[in-house]
């Protein structure tokens, strides 16, 4: 029976999440599978990944042929290297803890990187929201001197209007003065 390490399909339309598991080639994707080795979401940034190297080096050792999305997370969590690693020391190149110091120290380099990516992220992610933030504190300064601009502009147009209905009541008084001074020289 040849076994591939693949993956099968969970989640949503649109939100895809997937179980890496061990089947049999002809068995259907979302069908029966012989072992859950790990499960791989990639809707995060960076990808959720959670794998259990020694089962996938255990499937490997056994012949397991993984497909190539498959042998990109495995390389990428290190079930590959282990592999490789375990095949040295059964030929006797290698210790048993010389394999495990190596594999450890690939571990914690490849943590320090991703912990870096993830920081990086967080940075840009807090300056864009920074950005966004000062974006909307200077449209809101426009919109506000907008606005005192229009009362200001208003008042002064009701100062006008105000004034000039004051003014055609003073020419109406004045009319009316002239109109008694020219009526006083008529009567005298």
């Amino acid at each position: 029976m040849p076994v591939k390490i693949r993956l099968q399909r969970h989640g949503k339309k649109g939100k895809p999440f997937y179980w890496i598991i061990a089947a049999d080639s002809r068995s259907p994707r979302d069908g029966r599978y012989l072992d859950k080795i790990g499960i791989y979401n990639p809707n995060t940034n960076p990808a959720t990944i959670e794998l259990d190297v020694d089962g996938a080096v255990k499937w490997l050792q056994n012949g397991a042929q993984p497909t190539d999305t498959a042998r990109a997370i495995l390389s990428y969590k290190g079930a590959l290297l282990k592999n490789h690693l375990v095949g040295g020391v059964r030929k006797g190149a290698l210790t048993e803890e010389q394999a495990e110091a190596k594999f450890q120290s690939w571990i914690d380099e490849k943590e320090g990187t991703v912990s870096a990516k993830k920081e990086g992220l967080s940075k840009e992610q807090e300056a864009a929201k920074q950005k966004a933030f000062e974006l909307e504190k200077e449209a809101n300064a426009k919109r506000e001197a907008a606005a005192k601009e229009a009362l200001e502009a208003e008042a002064k147009s009701e100062e006008v209007e105000a004034e000039a209905e004051a003014e055609p009541t003073d020419d109406a008084g004045a009319a009316t003065a002239e109109e008694a001074a020219a009526q006083d020289k008529k009567e005298a």
